[in-house]
């Protein structure tokens, strides 16, 4: 019994018709017509009635139909997962991030995916979670590392959370330390400080400034409009304060001081985003694995 039979089988029990099941598997009619009755002679029976305009399926048939089709399906299953383990090796993720997550959290996980599956190209978007949900949308981006809540949420989209992260206060240690220099900053301290703002339409920002109104002051800027490097330099030169992420902190190295906030203090919620209607090709799915696992 071969494969072919049972695919031409099948198409003939699926159209019940010869020169129509013919043209479905692209083949000559004569060819198909002739491997249906090799594969009747192994089996010791019958499979069609063959009626002239009429063809239908004896018991044989019906026994066979759903057997072979069971068996053309674990077929094609067969030949997608070594196509998919086959892509591990070539192929690309799409990746969106915010910038203090490429800055914090993905160099130590992207690393070791390299390591593991060193041909498969990392491409990289960044941007606030508002754009990634976008790009997610419409298919531009395979995985997105977002905040949540989403700033729009969206049902065509399924989040999975990553992990809760503290936000600190980085400061030049060349100027005073914020605070009255305790070890910790309430945020009301901030109401004393220049803080270096990021842009519009970055989640920090929009945090920062909802928690300063929060405790009754409108927060005042030495310089606004910059993205991670940029405010995390500005901070450096002495402009003034920023409020970041730890791991962005952590990673910064000389040249800032770290200052954490005081009970309750601010923190934000990462998670990992996909299209609910499509599944992640196999290199993203082992990316959005090495992430959940970090």
């Amino acid at each position: 019994m071969q494969f072919q039979q049972l695919q031409y089988f099948v198409a003939v029990a699926e159209t019940r018709h010869f020169t129509r099941a013919a043209e479905l598997v692209h083949v000559a009619q004569p060819s198909l017509s002739q491997q249906i009755r090799a594969l009747e002679r192994e089996l010791g029976a019958d499979l069609f009635l063959r009626a002239r305009g009429n063809i239908t399926l004896t018991d044989a048939g019906e026994a066979l139909l759903p057997l072979a089709r069971r068996i053309l399906a674990d077929t094609e299953t067969a030949r997608y997962e070594v196509q998919e383990l086959v892509q591990l090796r070539s192929g690309r993720v799409r990746l969106g991030a915010t910038p203090s997550l490429c800055t914090g959290l993905l160099p130590d996980v992207l690393r070791a995916f390299h390591d593991r599956y060193p041909g498969i190209r990392l491409l990289i978007e960044e941007g606030g979670s508002h754009d990634l949900v976008r790009q997610l949308a419409r298919g531009a981006l395979d995985l997105a590392l977002v905040v949540l809540p989403l700033p729009t949420p969206s049902p065509a989209l399924t989040t999975v959370e990553l992990l809760r992260e503290d936000l600190v206060v980085v400061s030049s240690p060349e100027a005073p330390k914020p605070g009255d220099g305790r070890r910790t900053v309430r945020i009301a301290d901030l109401e004393g400080e220049r803080l270096v703002m990021f842009r519009h339409g970055y989640d920090l920002r929009e945090l920062t400034v909802a928690a300063c109104r929060a405790e009754g002051f409108e927060p005042a800027f030495a310089v606004e409009g910059g993205e991670m490097d940029a405010v995390l330099g500005f901070v450096r030169a002495g402009l003034g304060v920023a409020v970041v992420p730890r791991m962005v902190a952590a990673r910064s190295g000389r040249g800032l001081r770290v200052t954490p906030l005081a009970r309750p203090g601010l923190h934000r919620t990462i998670a990992l985003a996909h299209r609910s209607d499509v599944a992640p090709p196999r290199a993203a799915r082992e990316l959005q694995r090495m992430l959940l696992e970090r």
